[in-house]
């Protein structure tokens, strides 16, 4: 598809959104529609860092679209080997020399493709303007940002490559301005001959994509169809839940209770279980980047709570969470 071609098929999708009537609006939703086709549609092969703290990971990612699909590849460059390869919506993982897992995707957005596919609730959580422009990589950028309505959330901001909308650099930014993680392409080419060799799995590999083998495939998490009976009561205005489900986890002996919310762009996972005798889940509050994670001990029950979120949000939805009965 052309560009022209393109941009014409986001406005029209734009359009006919009744939820983004407002002008004022029409602009940033046209750039974000840009942005969300960009990262799926785009044929890319790049090194980006991810930074928190004084912590740093350096990744090289390449995506291929062809007829057959997207697919992709994710190699750390840093420590033991920790691989992703895509296809479709099929995932296999490696940590160090094991093959992991082979799962179909659970909606997780990773960088660059951060923006979900349906951008309704980013306007009713955000406030959302262009800013500034800039370069990122080599590449003329624009960046926007993504101002929440509450202090339950964090500020994101994002500089998209101002021809094909591919996302380029992301950060996180806490309710004071200072960046708490961010994720920026060092070294990037978009289009063009780009070698598709490497993302290709080795037959091996391959075949795996279209069998299921026993000795790498873990257990799919099982969709709930009627709730568990969990509720959570104080989540920030804005999140929806996503999912309920059951699942294993690697290292516990009995699956959890998971419920999954969103607000369009930050997470938020409720996890419950029966917790173990000899397991190292201590209560208390921990963190990675934007990511906090808190435990407490509700009754008989270990109550985790994950989110892309300030560190009271997610203290404040597991002090809520109860068991309501079915």
């Amino acid at each position: 598809m052309t560009k022209p071609a393109f941009l014409l098929t986001v406005l029209l999708l734009a359009t006919a959104h009744g939820a983004f009537a407002d002008p004022l609006w029409q602009d940033e939703l046209n750039w974000l529609k840009t942005m969300t086709f960009a990262a799926h549609q785009t044929d890319y092969s790049g090194t980006f860092v991810y930074q928190y703290g004084n912590h740093v990971e350096t990744s090289r990612i390449t995506h291929i679209v062809d007829r057959d699909g997207e697919h992709g590849r994710l190699e750390s460059l840093d420590g033991a080997r920790r691989e992703i390869i895509r296809n479709n919506d099929q995932v296999l993982c490696y940590l160090g020399d094991s093959k992991v897992k082979v799962e179909e995707r659970q909606g997780a957005r990773m960088f660059p493709a951060l923006l979900p596919e349906q951008l309704s609730l980013l306007n009713e959580n955000y406030l959302i303007k262009q800013v500034e422009e800039g370069r990122v990589a080599g590449f003329h950028a624009h960046a926007m940002i993504f101002q929440p309505k509450d202090n339950l959330r964090y500020t994101h901001k994002m500089w998209a490559h101002s021809d094909s909308g591919l996302l380029l650099k992301a950060e996180v930014l806490d309710d004071r301005g200072r960046v708490i993680e961010q994720n920026t392409f060092t070294q990037l080419t978009i289009g063009g001959n780009i070698d598709r060799t490497w993302v290709v799995a080795d037959k091996s590999d391959a075949a795996l994509f279209t069998h299921k083998p026993h000795h790498a495939h873990m257990p799919k998490a099982e969709a709930l169809t009627n709730a568990s009976g969990w509720q959570v009561d104080m989540l920030p205005t804005g999140f929806r839940k996503i999912t309920e489900m059951r699942r294993p986890l690697r290292g516990k002996k009995t699956p959890v209770i998971q419920m999954v919310y969103s607000d369009g762009l930050a997470g938020i996972s409720v996890f419950i279980e029966m917790p173990d005798n000899d397991q190292d889940d201590h209560p208390g509050l921990s963190s990675q980047g934007a990511m906090q994670i808190y435990r407490k001990i509700s009754g008989d029950y270990l109550l985790t709570v994950v989110g892309e979120v300030p560190p009271r949000t997610v203290m404040q939805v597991a002090e809520s969470v109860r068991y309501g009965g079915q």
